[in-house]
C-alpha cells in the first residue's frame, strides 16, 4: 500500500491578512487623545489663537510699536483713529486786532427786527491754532453773539456753545477754543446789545490741523529748523487706535495696559490655583476629621468680603486715593479665591484615592508620595487645567472692575479696567476711548472661556470612548 507523497508545486501560497493584526486605531496617550479632541473643537482651537495674538501683543507689541504709552500730545486731544496726517507749519501765534467801524454811532432806536448778517466769511487760513470770522454790519444791531457747533443747527435753538460776544464797532471774532480738524458750523446773530434777534447766519469752516517749526522740531518731525518753510506740511505722528483725553496714543497705552491686566489675570490665578491644589489634595487624601477641619477653614474664607479686605489691604500697605492697588489686589486675589480650587481637588482626590489601582499599587509598597505624584496628580490635571483658564478671565474682569471703581489700578498706569474708567467720561463725544480696552476685555475674557469648554471636553475620559 503506497502512501500518496504531496508535491510542494501542488500547492500554492495564498497571501492572507488577519484583520485581527490590523491596528484600526492608533495608542496615544491621555494627553494626545486630548490634544487630538481638542483640535476637533473650532472654538477652543480658535481661542487659543486669539490668546497667543493677545500674548504677541503683549511681549512683542511694545518692541514694534516703540511710542511712549505717557507721552502727551496736547495738539491731538481725544482724535479718533485714523490714516497718517500732515500738518501745515505756521507761525508762532500772533493776537488778532479784529475789524472794526470807524467812526461808530450806536442807534438811536432798537428795531424790533433786523436782517441775517452778510458777508460770514473766514479771514486767512484757518487752522487748528485759530479761526478768525468777519461780517458786515447789520443796520440797527449793537452787537453780536457767536455760536459754535460741530454739526449743522437744524433751529434757532440748536446754534450749539455760545463762543461770545462782540460790541458796537466789532464786526469780528477769533476763535481758538479746542479746534480739531473738523467742520464746525459757526453761526452769527445780532443783537441789541442785550437781547437777540432770532435771525442768524451760518458759516462752515474746516481749520487744518497747524504746527509751528519749533513744536516739529521738539517732537522730532524735523532735523531742523531750517529742514521746512511756513506753508510747508509736515506728517505728524500716527496714532492708529486714536488718542485719550490728554493725547497719549491708545495703541501704546492698551499694550502696557495688557501687560498690566495680563500679570494680574495670570499670576494671581496661578498662585491662589496652586494654593487650592495643595490645601484640597491634602484634605482629600488624609481625609477624615482632618479632611472636615479644613474644609469648614474654606467655607468660612469663602464668606469673607472681597471688597472689604481689598480695602483693608490698602490701608495695610500704605495706598492712599488714587494710587495704584496692584500688590493689594494680587494679594487679596490670592488669599481669597483659592477655595473654589481647592473643593474640585478635594473631589477628585477622594474619587481617585479609592480606585482599584492606587489600592494595588499601595499593596506593592508605594509610598505615599510616590502614589501622589505618579497617581493622584497626573489624574486632577485635567480639572487643574480648566479650573486656571476660568480662573484667569475672572481674574481679569476683577482687576477690571476694582480699576473701574477706582479701587484698583490708578491713571497714570494703565490698564485696560483703569482706561476704561476714563473713557466712560467722554463715550458719548470720544466713544474708541471706552471702545477699545473695553473691547480687549471682552475678547480675552471670552477666549479663555471658550477654551476652557473646549478642555472641558477633551480632557474628560469619558469622552475617549466615543470618539
Amino acid at each position: 500500500m503506497s502512501l500518496f507523497q504531496p508535491d510542494a508545486n501542488m500547492f500554492e501560497r495564498l497571501e492572507t491578512q488577519d484583520s485581527a493584526e490590523i491596528i484600526a486605531r492608533p495608542s496615544l496617550s491621555y494627553w494626545q487623545d486630548a490634544w487630538v479632541r481638542l483640535k476637533k473643537n473650532t472654538r477652543a482651537i480658535i481661542s487659543l489663537n486669539i490668546i497667543i495674538l493677545l500674548a504677541i501683543f503683549t511681549l512683542i507689541g511694545p518692541l514694534l510699536w516703540q511710542v511712549d504709552p505717557a507721552l502727551q500730545d496736547l495738539n491731538q486731544v481725544s482724535q479718533p483713529p485714523a490714516m497718517p496726517k500732515s500738518a501745515l507749519v505756521v507761525d508762532p501765534f500772533r493776537g488778532w486786532e479784529g475789524i472794526t467801524i470807524d467812526n461808530y454811532e450806536p442807534p438811536a432806536d432798537y428795531a424790533d427786527s433786523v436782517p441775517a448778517p452778510t458777508n460770514v466769511r473766514a479771514e486767512g487760513t484757518a487752522t487748528t491754532q485759530a479761526v478768525r470770522i468777519a461780517w458786515d454790519q447789520v443796520p440797527g444791531a449793537d452787537g453780536y453773539n457767536v455760536y459754535r457747533n460741530v454739526r449743522e443747527p437744524t433751529s434757532f435753538a440748536d446754534l450749539g456753545l455760545p463762543l461770545g460776544a462782540t460790541y458796537g464797532d466789532e464786526l469780528s471774532y477769533e476763535d481758538r477754543l479746542s479746534l480739531e480738524a473738523r467742520d464746525y458750523y459757526y453761526s452769527i446773530v445780532p443783537t441789541d446789545g442785550l437781547d437777540e434777534y432770532e435771525v442768524f447766519t451760518q458759516l462752515v469752516v474746516t481749520p487744518k490741523l497747524a504746527i509751528t517749526r519749533d513744536e516739529a522740531l521738539e517732537r522730532g518731525l524735523i532735523d531742523s529748523l531750517d529742514a521746512v518753510n511756513i506753508g510747508d506740511e509736515v506728517t505728524i505722528e500716527f496714532h492708529p487706535l486714536g488718542t485719550d483725553y490728554l493725547g497719549r496714543d491708545m495703541l501704546a497705552r492698551l499694550m502696557e495696559g495688557a501687560r498690566v491686566s495680563l500679570f494680574i489675570g495670570i499670576v494671581a490665578p496661578l498662585l491662589y490655583v496652586l494654593v487650592g491644589i495643595i490645601y484640597g489634595g491634602f484634605a482629600g487624601y488624609i481625609g477624615g476629621r482632618f479632611d472636615v477641619l479644613l474644609m469648614r477653614f474654606a467655607d468660612f474664607v469663602v464668606a469673607l468680603p472681597f471688597l472689604l479686605f481689598m480695602i483693608l489691604f490698602k490701608i495695610a500697605f500704605g495706598i492712599g486715593p488714587g494710587e495704584s492697588g496692584i500688590i493689594p489686589m494680587l494679594i487679596a486675589l490670592v488669599l481669597l479665591m483659592w477655595p473654589a480650587t481647592a473643593r474640585l481637588v478635594r473631589g477628585q482626590v477622594l474619587q481617585i484615592r479609592e480606585e482599584g489601582y492606587i489600592e494595588a499599587a499601595r499593596l506593592l509598597g508605594a509610598k505615599n508620595h510616590y502614589l501622589i505624584m505618579r497617581h493622584i496628580i497626573p489624574n486632577t490635571m485635567g480639572v487643574i487645567l480648566v479650573t486656571l483658564t476660568f480662573a484667569v478671565p475672572a481674574a481679569i474682569f476683577t482687576e477690571a472692575f476694582l480699576s473701574f471703581i477706582g479701587m484698583g489700578v490708578a491713571p497714570p498706569t494703565p490698564s485696560w479696567g483703569s482706561m476704561c474708567n476714563e473713557g466712560v467720561k467722554t463715550m458719548l463725544s470720544h466713544p474708541h476711548e471706552l471702545f477699545f480696552p473695553a473691547l480687549f476685555i471682552s475678547i480675552t475674557v471670552l477666549a479663555f472661556n471658550l477654551l476652557g469648554d473646549g478642555l472641558t471636553e477633551a480632557l474628560d475620559s469619558k469622552m475617549r470612548s466615543r470618539d
